[in-house]
């Protein structure tokens, strides 16, 4: 959730012609319930990804038994010898109790699924590794953006979850989402994104299904949510430059609308969540944020009473600026 657009900010005055497209029948006239409240996510993956490969001394030469077993970063394990590898001490226990024998290494790259021969390999101390380091779970602060009450799901984030280090989006294996309070905001300056500071509260509000490119979805089982503002689901092609609001929490648990514009239209790719380009005007978030920052993704912008997308990203160079992803991708996925 904490992901952030490139350090060298794209043209913006590049207008682009759209064709305009349909409304997908999910988002046709649909009504949901706005968010703008923090939540707190505890993630879980399906598996353990590599984020590094990293050569160790095994008392003769420097040796990265995962990269010599064609394993590579953002690789997901899956199975080690017909077991299930869930977290990183499966994976350290496998390697471990191998005995320097080869291990048949099932991993996921790409959407497909592979097999690997792997041999880990002693260091000076006598331990078995791979040279390879995995995560396995994640925690973080994003923004809720609508609540279906018609099926029960909600919309967050505006972006998947991602691993920090290497920008992959992470393979769900189980999450849920529980209150959250913000404490503190550190301000965004040129170079460097701020970030909503908080803590997580004891309150289950719901579970994750699903981790995509536009946002996480899921169900919620708080009933807090069904009574908050509604609005209708804009088509994308009444997404206009111009005057708009943004819906977020700075303090507390209550969020609050505050002004922004929508500067420009850049693209029209439902697989893209960077749509159009979004610049803070409200004094008062620019004083008190700098303009965007990480937590804020998520926060649903509201243009002529309809909700037409979320915060996705922030430019780092000018913490003002940022993308956000249109709500009829949200709710296509």
């Amino acid at each position: 959730m904490k992901k952030f657009a490139r350090t060298t900010a794209v043209a913006l005055s590049l207008a682009l012609i759209l064709t305009g497209i349909p409304l997908s029948a999910a988002a046709e006239n649909k009504t949901v319930i706005l968010g703008g409240q923090p939540f707190g996510v505890k993630f879980y993956n399906d598996g353990v990804m590599i984020i590094e490969l990293e050569e160790f001394f095994n008392g003769s030469r420097y040796v990265c038994p995962a990269k010599d077993g064609g394993l590579e970063v953002d690789d997901v394990i899956k199975k080690v010898n017909g077991i299930d590898i869930n977290t990183n001490e499966d994976l350290k226990d496998a390697a471990t109790g191998c005995g320097g024998k080869p291990m048949s290494v099932i991993i996921e790259r790409d959407g497909k699924q592979l097999c690997k021969s792997v041999t880990p390999e002693s260091n000076t101390v006598g331990t078995y590794l791979l040279g390879a380091w995995v995560r396995d779970s994640c925690a973080g602060i994003g923004t809720v953006t609508y609540y279906d009450p018609d099926n029960n799901y909600f919309a967050a984030l505006g972006h998947g979850i991602c691993d920090r280090d290497t920008g992959a989006m992470m393979p769900l294996g189980k999450a849920e989402i529980v209150g959250a309070s913000i404490s503190s905001v550190e301000k965004s300056n040129a170079g460097k994104a701020g970030s909503l500071n908080g803590y997580f509260t004891d309150k289950t509000l719901g579970t994750v299904t699903s981790n995509t490119g536009n946002g996480i979805f899921g169900t919620i089982i708080d009933n807090d949510y069904t009574g908050g503002q509604k609005a209708e689901i804009a088509s994308f092609i009444e997404i206009k430059p111009g005057d708009a609001q943004v819906i977020t929490t700075l303090n507390g648990e209550e969020p609050k609308s505050y002004d922004l514009k929508i500067t420009a239209i850049r693209n029209d790719d439902p697989r893209n969540n960077e749509n159009f380009v979004i610049k803070v005007t409200d004094e008062r978030l620019l004083v008190e944020c700098g303009g965007i920052v990480q937590g804020m993704s998520g926060s649903p912008i509201v243009q002529n009473g309809k909700l037409v997308g979320a915060v996705t990203h922030v430019f780092l160079n000018k913490p003002e600026e940022g993308y956000g992803v249109a709500a009829q991708f949200m709710v296509s996925d």
